[in-house]
């Protein structure tokens, strides 16, 4: 069984855009934990550009499931994490100008800053998953820095024209295969819809799936639950 996380950050997204305290991501949570999700994502970014430190506190007292808190490995968001507690934190690369994450966390190139920043929130009792592609090296390295989780970048396969995307999802699958190989747990996200998640899905070793933007779209028609309960049967869950 795949589980799914819901990433809300995009309902904040809507509320900064008119500076309003409408709509709240923490009702939009708990709709999504009723309809079925069996974890929250947000991501804190150093611009608070959607997500903000009001929303990490209460959903900190309010989601019932399992909150998994995105973050740049940085000694801010470091602290924020030690005090709050999430159940995981995701470490994620992080630029001001970029619309959304663009790619994964290079771990081989900075093993040592990575590996400081899990002992950091291991010491606080939180698990860590390092947001990466699905490149050997990085796998590895992943597991050296002593993550607990890798979250595979499925945004190549998202993107990839019909012709290449047999191809991106391949490298997944093969990169799933050597992590869970390797002793780590293993997710996969970004830019998965209704209509490409069910392959992603179905690989063994992928025990979670990351989505955010598409159930957020999809519920701007049909409502939060209805929304996370059609990704759930497009996963093959229900």
């Amino acid at each position: 069984m795949t589980r799914l996380h819901i990433n809300v950050d995009h309902v904040a997204t809507l509320r900064q855009a008119r500076g309003t305290c409408y709509p709240d991501p923490i009702p939009a949570a708990a709709m999504a934990e009723m309809a079925g999700a069996q974890g929250i994502t947000i991501h804190l970014r150093e611009d608070r550009r959607h997500i903000v430190d009001r929303d990490l506190e209460l959903m900190r007292k309010v989601v019932t499931t399992l909150l998994n808190l995105e973050m740049a490995a940085t000694d801010e968001m470091i602290g924020i994490a030690r005090v709050v507690r999430p159940d995981m934190c995701t470490l994620v690369p992080e630029r001001r100008s970029e619309r959304t994450t663009e790619g994964g966390l290079v771990v081989a190139g900075d093993l040592a800053g990575v590996s400081a920043a899990v002992g950091s929130l291991h010491e606080a009792g939180i698990r860590v998953s390092l947001f990466i592609a699905a490149k050997s090296e990085e796998i590895e390295a992943s597991r050296r820095a002593g993550a607990d989780m890798v979250e595979l970048h499925t945004g190549e396969y998202c993107d990839a024209p019909r012709s290449r995307r047999a191809l991106e999802l391949a490298r997944i699958a093969e990169g799933a295969k050597q992590a869970a190989d390797l002793g780590l747990a293993v997710a996969a996200g970004h830019g998965l819809h209704y209509h490409n998640v069910r392959q992603v899905a179905d690989i063994p070793e992928i025990e979670e799936l990351n989505i955010g933007h598409a159930i957020i779209a999809r519920a701007v028609f049909c409502g939060m639950e209805a929304a996370v309960r059609e990704m759930l049967v497009s996963m093959g869950e229900r």
